[in-house]
C-alpha cells in the first residue's frame, strides 16, 4: 500500500510539474486529467481513487501515465478499430460519464447531474468496426460527432442498432466536414432504426453519412429531426427511410432515401393533438415538414407506400424534391378498403412557395401528390408524372385487378378501388360525413401534370371540393378530366393548357367561372367537352382569352348580375401545333396553338344543339367544336376565325341567358353551334342527348 501511496503522489508530482496529462486507464476506457485541472487526488482505504469526483476502484486500473496530449474539454471520443473500441473522456466532464465496453460494443451512461454549469458532452466517434455499436443514455443535451466512422452492428450487446441514443432530449449529429460515415444496424435485435434518437435530432455539417437499416427503420427520432447542410443516404431499410415526430426541418444538404421497404419520409405527431407550428418551432407538436432549401431525392417501391407522408401540413420554400413511387395498390385491413401509393400525402395542408418538386408515380392506382385539407401553390415548379392505371380489389377476399378492372365503375363501391391522380386535394363529403373540406388554389408557379394512364380516373389536378386559379403557368395532359373540381371553379388568372384524350378538359361539378387569364382547354370526343360545368350549373366566362376544342360543347351563360364576355364558335378539326386566331378584319384581337399532343379527329355533331344568339353552326361528323373568347369582341358582330390557315366568318354571341343541349340527333343534322357541353340533362338545357 505504501507502495501506491508513493506512485500516485509522484504521478500528481509529475503531472503538475510538467503541465502534463494524466490518463487513468480502465480495461479500454481512458480519463484524461490535465495538469491544471487535476486538483486534489484522494485515495481512500487503499480501494478507490477519487479524481474530479470520479472515484475509480484501484482493482480496475489497468494502468496510470503522464504525456503531452491535448485534452479539449467536455469531449468523449470513442475510436472504433476491427473487433474493438477504446473510449477517452476528458477530466471535466469524467464524473458524469459512465462508460462500458464489450469488444466494439460501446455503451455510455451520462448520470443526472449534468447540468448547464458544465453544459452538453461532445461524443466524437471515428474508426471502423465490423462488429460493434454506440448506445448512449442520458437525460441532458449532447452531440454526436461522426467523424470517419464505419460501423457494423452484427451480434447486439446493447442494442441492435449502430447508434442508439436513449436521451429524450436535443442532440446534435455533426457529420464531420469532409468525412464519410457508414452505418448498418443488426439483423436481430430491439432497435427502432440503424441511427436511432429517443429525442430531437438535428444533423449538421458538411460529411456524409449511409445508412443501411437491416431490421426496422433507417432514421428513428423520437421527436423533430433537422437537417442542415450534411448529406445523409439512406440506402437501405426495412421499414421508413426516415421516420420522426413533431415536425421535419429540411434547411439545407441533401437527403437520399432509396431501398426503402415501407413510406420514405414520414412526420407523425408525437402527442394527440397538434400544436400546429409555432414561433421558431418551440414546443412544436405538428407533425409538419418544412423544406426551406437542399436536395430531397426518394425512391420506394412497395404497395401503397407514401414517399413523403406526414401527420400535418407540407410547407415547401425552396429546394429540389425528386420522387420516383412504383408502388401499386392493396387492401388495407384495418380500414377495409383499398388504398394506393403516393409520392407525397399530407393529412394537412401542402404550400409550396417556392423551390422544385418533381413526382413520378407509375404504379397502378398511384397518386403524384395527395393533400386532405387545402394545397396553395404560390410559386416555384411542380411537375407530376402518373402512368398507372386503377387498383381494384373486390373485399379482402375478392378478385384482385392490377390495372386490369373492365367493369363499370360507376357501379363499384368506392373502397374497391384506387385510381391515379396528378394531384388531388381536399376530402370530398361522402368521405368526410356529408362535408367537403379542403380544396385547391394556385396563385402562381408552373404547373406541369402528365397521367397516361389508359383508364377511367386517371386526371391531372382534382379539388375535392372547391378550386381557385389567380395565376401560375399550367399545362395539364391527361386520359380523363384534366382539370376537375368537385364544387365550384374560379379562374382569374394565369396561363392554362389543359388536354383530356377521352373527357373534359376543364371540368367542374358546380359553376365555372373564367374571369382572366388565358385558358386552352380541350377534351375527348363527344359527348366530351373542353369546358364543362356540372349539370344544374353555369358556365360564365367574364374576361381573359379562351380557347375550348372537344367534340361536344356546354352553353356560357349567366345571371343578370354578372357582365359576359361575348364568344365565337366554328366546328372543325384542330390539328395538333397549329394555330387559331381571330381577326377584326386584319387586327389580331387573340391567337392559340394547338397542344402538340391533341389532335381532333372524328368526333360526331348532332342535331338540334339548342339556340344562342347569332352563334355559328356545327353539324355533321369528324367535327370539333371550336370557342374563342376575348376582349375586344362585340356581341353581334362579326370577325374572321383562322383555323389552320383556312377563315371562316363567325359572329359573336352574348353569352347572357340562353339553353343548353347535348348534341342531339344522328349526327347528320345540321344545328345551332352552342360552343360547351353540360352532361345532357334534356329536361333542363334542351334537346335530347345525341350519344
Amino acid at each position: 500500500m505504501r507502495k501506491l501511496i508513493l506512485f500516485f503522489a509522484g504521478i500528481g508530482m509529475a503531472t503538475t510539474m510538467c503541465a502534463q496529462t494524466l490518463n487513468v486507464v480502465v480495461g479500454n476506457v481512458t480519463y484524461q486529467v490535465p495538469a491544471a485541472q487535476a486538483g486534489e487526488m484522494i485515495y481512500t482505504d487503499g480501494t478507490t481513487l477519487t479524481i474530479l469526483n470520479k472515484s475509480i476502484a484501484v482493482t480496475d486500473i489497468t494502468r496510470m501515465y503522464v504525456d503531452e496530449s491535448d485534452v479539449t474539454d467536455n469531449k468523449v471520443t470513442v475510436t472504433y478499430s476491427g473487433t474493438t473500441a477504446s473510449v477517452a473522456v476528458a477530466a471535466n466532464v469524467m464524473q458524469y460519464v459512465d462508460a462500458e465496453v464489450s469488444g466494439a460494443h460501446v455503451s455510455i451512461t451520462q448520470n443526472t447531474d449534468l447540468d448547464d454549469t458544465t453544459g452538453e458532452i461532445t461524443y466524437n466517434l471515428t474508426g471502423t468496426s465490423t462488429d460493434g455499436e454506440f448506445y448512449m443514455a442520458g437525460s441532458y443535451k449532447s452531440t454526436i460527432e461522426l467523424d470517419g466512422l464505419t460501423l457494423t452492428n452484427v451480434n447486439p450487446v446493447y442494442s441492435g442498432a449502430a447508434v442508439h441514443v436513449q436521451n429524450g432530449k436535443r442532440i446534435n449529429i455533426k457529420v464531420i466536414t469532409g468525412t464519410e460515415n457508414t452505418l448498418t444496424d443488426a439483423s436481430t435485435g430491439s432497435q427502432k432504426a440503424c441511427l436511432y434518437v429517443k429525442g430531437h435530432a438535428e444533423f449538421k455539417q458538411y460529411g456524409t453519412l449511409n445508412i443501411y437499416g437491416t431490421l426496422k427503420h433507417g432514421i428513428k427520432t423520437g421527436e423533430y429531426m433537422t437537417i442542415k447542410n450534411a448529406t445523409v443516404n439512406v440506402l437501405s431499410s426495412v421499414g421508413d427511410g426516415v421516420s420522426c415526430s413533431q415536425y421535419f426541418l429540411m434547411e439545407s444538404g441533401t437527403l437520399n432515401l432509396t431501398g426503402i421497404g415501407d413510406d420514405g419520409l414520414q412526420c407523425d405527431l408525437d402527442g394527440d393533438a397538434s400544436t400546429g407550428e409555432t414561433t421558431d418551432h418551440d414546443d412544436e407538436d405538428s407533425g409538419n415538414m418544412y423544406v426551406q432549401g437542399g436536395t430531397i431525392s426518394v425512391k420506394t417501391t412497395v404497395a401503397a407506400n407514401k414517399s413523403i407522408k406526414c401527420d400535418g401540413s407540407i410547407t415547401i420554400d425552396g429546394g429540389d424534391i425528386s420522387v420516383t413511387n412504383t408502388g401499386t395498390g392493396t387492401w388495407d385491413d384495418d380500414d377495409a378498403e383499398v388504398k394506393g401509393a403516393a409520392c407525397m400525402s399530407s393529412d394537412g395542408n401542402i404550400t409550396i412557395n417556392g423551390g422544385t418538386v418533381s413526382l413520378s408515380s407509375s404504379g397502378n392506382g398511384g397518386k403524384g401528390l395527395k393533400c386532405d385539407s387545402v394545397l396553395t401553390i404560390n410559386d416555384g415548379s411542380l411537375t407530376v408524372v402518373t402512368s398507372g392505371k386503377c387498383y381494384v380489389q373486390l373485399g379482402a377476399n375478392g378478385s384482385t385487378y392490377d390495372g386490369t378492372y373492365s367493369g363499370n365503375f360507376d357501379n363499384l363501391d368506392g373502397a374497391y378501388s384506387t385510381k391515379p391522380k396528378g394531384i388531388r386535394a381536399g376530402i370530398d363529403s361522402d368521405d368526410n360525413n356529408g362535408t367537403a373540406v379542403g380544396g385547391l388554389v394556385i396563385n402562381g408557379g408552373t404547373i406541369d401534370v402528365t397521367c397516361s394512364g389508359q383508364q377511367d380516373g386517371s386526371e391531372g389536378i382534382e379539388s375535392k371540393n372547391t378550386m381557385t386559379i389567380k395565376g401560375g403557368t399550367i399545362t395539364t395532359y391527361t386520359y380523363d378530366d384534366g382539370i376537375n373540381s368537385a364544387s365550384d371553379m374560379y379562374i382569374s388568372g394565369g396561363t392554362i393548357t389543359s388536354v383530356a384524350t377521352n373527357n373534359d378538359g376543364i371540368d367542374s361539378n358546380g359553376d365555372l367561372t373564367i374571369a382572366g387569364g388565358r385558358v386552352i382547354a380541350c377534351g375527348g370526343s363527344s359527348p366530351e367537352c373542353g369546358l364543362d360545368a356540372a349539370e344544374n350549373y353555369d358556365l360564365y366566362i367574364t374576361g381573359g382569352e379562351v380557347l375550348a376544342i372537344a367534340g361536344s360543347a356546354f352553353t356560357v351563360s349567366t345571371s343578370s348580375s354578372v357582365s359576359s364576355q361575348p364568344i365565337v364558335s366554328t366546328s372543325g378539326t384542330a390539328t395538333a401545333g397549329s394555330t387559331i386566331a381571330l381577326y377584326n378584319g386584319s387586327t389580331e384581337l387573340v391567337s392559340f396553338t394547338v397542344p402538340s399532343s391533341y389532335s381532333s379527329s372524328g368526333n360526331t355533331g348532332g342535331g338540334n344543339m339548342g339556340n344562342m344568339g347569332g352563334m355559328g353552326n356545327m353539324g355533321g361528323s369528324g367535327s370539333s367544336s371550336i370557342i374563342i373568347s376575348c376582349a375586344g369582341i362585340t356581341s353581334g358582330s362579326s370577325y374572321t376565325l383562322s383555323n389552320n390557315g383556312s377563315n371562316t366568318s363567325v359572329t359573336a354571341g352574348s353569352s347572357t341567358g340562353g339553353s343548353t343541349d347535348r348534341p342531339g340527333g344522328d349526327g347528320n343534322t345540321t344545328g345551332n353551334q352552342d360552343g360547351f357541353n353540360n352532361n345532357g340533362n334534356p329536361n333542363n338545357r334542351g334537346g335530347g342527348p345525341g350519344m
